[in-house]
């Protein structure tokens, strides 16, 4: 089943527990991010405006005991994309949201699958289906056993590091 616009979001919504996200790509193309990343790559600080929805989302799941958590996997040199992405970062763990980093660069992957998925409460898993130039092509609610995507999460948080040790090592 693909989930899009307002099906996307009241799934997402439904969550009891916690949502989780894998993220493999150096590069996502999202039109609505287009003017915040000119302005970051021109040097210009992001507008609290350019996160503040995902931001209050992420608190909101917080107030209701639900959690919200990623792990992305990388290699260096960060793309300019990511570089922004982190900028953000900063924002959304600040909001409550677990961001963790884990970067393949001098390592060999654990396991884990190069397909974006979310994961909601453990049992019910979206994959996050994208062009090689990172323009999102759907999303799609599997039916199936969600026990591999749970190993996957167990595998990735396991061996990524907080985003704000991330940061700190490698500036």
């Amino acid at each position: 089943m693909r989930l899009d616009g307002k099906d996307w979001r009241a799934f997402f919504d439904s969550m009891e527990r916690d949502a989780w996200r894998l993220e493999t790509h150096p590069v996502y193309t999202v039109p609505q991010e287009e003017d915040a990343i000119r302005r970051f790559l021109a040097g210009q600080p992001l507008e609290p405006s350019d996160a503040a929805a995902w931001i209050e989302r992420v608190k909101g799941f917080r107030n209701t005991g639900r959690t919200v958590g990623r792990v992305h996997v990388l290699t260096r040199p960060l793309t300019d994309y990511l570089r922004f992405e982190f900028a953000h970062y900063h924002h959304n763990v600040a909001a409550g949201e677990d961001v963790r980093i884990l970067d393949l660069t001098d390592r060999d992957n654990p396991g884990l699958p190069e397909q974006d998925f979310w994961l909601f409460d453990e049992s019910k898993v979206v994959l996050m289906n994208y062009r090689p130039d990172g323009t999102q092509i759907s999303r799609e609610l599997i039916d199936g056993d969600p026990t591999p995507y749970v190993e996957w999460k167990r595998l990735a948080v396991a061996h990524s590091v907080p985003f704000a040790e991330y940061v700190k090592e490698h500036g």
